[in-house]
C-alpha cells in the first residue's frame, strides 16, 4: 500500500470505452504525483494506491470518478462582440476564459451564429468512462 504524501512514478495509457486513445506517457518521462494531494483523478489514485514497483495493471474509472457528467449549465451562449474583432469563430476551437479569481479555464466552441456563440465549459472527458494501462515505475 503506497502512503498518502509518497510520491509515485507511472506509466500509463488512457483510453475510452470505444477503444480510442486520449493520453499516454509513452516515448516520455513516467508521471510523477504525490499520493493523495489531488493532483490527479480520484479513480486514477485509487487504482493505484495497492501496486508495488514494477507491477502492471489495467484499470475502469467511471466517469463519476473520473471528470463527472457532463453539466448542461456548463454551456454558455455568448455575443460575439465579446469576442477579439480578429477572431473568427469555428466549431471545436478552444479559447479560454477567465474564472471568477481570474483562474484560466478552458472552453470550446461548439456552435457558432450569425450574432452569438455557444462555448461547452465542461472538461473534454467528462461523462466519459476512463480506462487506463498502468506500470508502476517508482515510490519516492
Amino acid at each position: 500500500m503506497i502512503d498518502k504524501g509518497q510520491k509515485v512514478k507511472i506509466h500509463y495509457t488512457g483510453t475510452l470505452d470505444d477503444g480510442s486513445k486520449f493520453d499516454s506517457s509513452e516515448g516520455r518521462d513516467p508521471m510523477e504525483f504525490e499520493m493523495g494531494a489531488g493532483m490527479v483523478i480520484p479513480g486514477f489514485e485509487t487504482g493505484v494506491k495497492d501496486m508495488a514497483v514494477g507491477e502492471k495493471k489495467t484499470i475502469h474509472i467511471p466517469a463519476s470518478e473520473a471528470y463527472g457528467e457532463k453539466r448542461d449549465e456548463m454551456v454558455m451562449e455568448f455575443e460575439r462582440t465579446q469576442l477579439p474583432e480578429d477572431l473568427e469563430p469555428e466549431v471545436g476551437m478552444g479559447l479560454q476564459m477567465q474564472g471568477p479569481e481570474g483562474q484560466p479555464i478552458p472552453v470550446q466552441i461548439t456552435a457558432v451564429a450569425e450574432t452569438t456563440i455557444m462555448i461547452d465549459a465542461n472538461h473534454p472527458l467528462a461523462g466519459q468512462n476512463l480506462n487506463f494501462e498502468l506500470e508502476l515505475v517508482e515510490i519516492g
